[in-house]
């Protein structure tokens, strides 16, 4: 069985000692960029690596990029290579944060064409409070392993739009640009990260908490369906764009609208970080 959105515990816990499987902890703190890997080495799901948002799942910063900026997939294929992630392995993404991490990798891999990946549901706090074995330091290379996979990637351009064709896209009034942040960060009314506070005009916000329970784990799908379609008013969800503070969470709204069956959503990857960049674009509060 293949798993392409969610995975449960129990059954990432019968694919553990399968070959063609690859875990990646995607744990990260943007106030404390060294906590996740921290996190990592102390304890962390067996065979597991680690991926850094920064470092592994972001380009380095430009002068008119967001915060993370997409890698070259050429790059970041070559990556998923060196830890061992072939065109035929099963890949199951954690971290500690609702999946709002994870959830990055899960659809940078669908970028590069690499559809086998799925999200832990709940998380690592599901994995420990279920018993899940632990184990800590770090897991070597792929080079050090005899017959290590390769991915071949597959790119699909058209899952990712930049800020040029965001623009463009807002005069269409098919088009719907989705922020998965929090209320209060939309509004403008506190903004903890980036140097200016609001939204971009006509942008309507859906946080990625919407589709979780209390618990962190998602809701089912009929009910993230129903949300979805309340969100979507009559639109067809392959003209909504997702978009969030630097391309990381948005991703989690790409996944639900996927677990609730409504797909063809794209990725905003420069997100609110970098429409900001140009003063002259408009701002919204409120």
């Amino acid at each position: 069985m293949k798993f392409q959105t969610l995975i449960s515990v129990n059954s990432l816990q019968e694919l553990l000692s399968k070959p063609s499987l690859a875990v990646i902890d995607c744990r990260f703190d943007l106030m404390h960029p060294e906590a996740g890997r921290q996190a990592y080495l102390t304890a962390h799901i067996p065979g597991a690596h680690y991926a850094d948002l920064n470092t592994d799942l972001s380009a380095p910063l430009g002068s008119h990029t967001g915060r993370h900026p997409l890698p070259a997939p050429e790059a970041f294929a070559g990556w998923l290579s060196a830890i061992g992630i072939g065109n035929d392995t099963q890949v199951v993404a954690y971290d500690a944060a609702n999946g709002s991490m994870a959830a990055r990798l899960w659809w940078m891999l669908r970028w590069v064409g690499h559809d086998t990946v799925a999200v832990l549901d709940g998380g690592f706090k599901a994995w420990t409070a279920r018993g899940g074995a632990l184990q800590s330091g770090e897991n070597p290379p792929a080079e050090a392993v005899p017959g290590a996979r390769r991915l071949t990637p597959r790119i699909a351009a058209d899952t990712v739009i930049s800020t040029a064709e965001l623009e463009r896209a807002l005069r269409d009034p098919h088009a719907m640009l989705v922020d998965a942040r929090a209320r209060e960060r939309f509004a403008g009314d506190i903004e903890p990260i980036d140097p200016v506070a609001g939204h971009i005009p006509g942008a309507m916000n859906h946080p990625f908490t919407e589709s979780l329970n209390a618990d962190g784990y998602f809701l089912s799908p009929d009910e993230i369906r129903r949300r979805w379609q309340e969100r979507l008013a009559g639109k067809a969800p392959n003209h909504l764009i997702a978009m969030c503070g630097s391309g990381v969470t948005a991703c989690h709204n790409l996944l639900s609208l996927e677990v609730a069956g409504l797909t063809g959503g794209k990725l905003y990857a420069g997100s609110w970080s970098e429409w900001i960049r140009d003063p002259r674009r408009p701002v919204a509060r409120g």
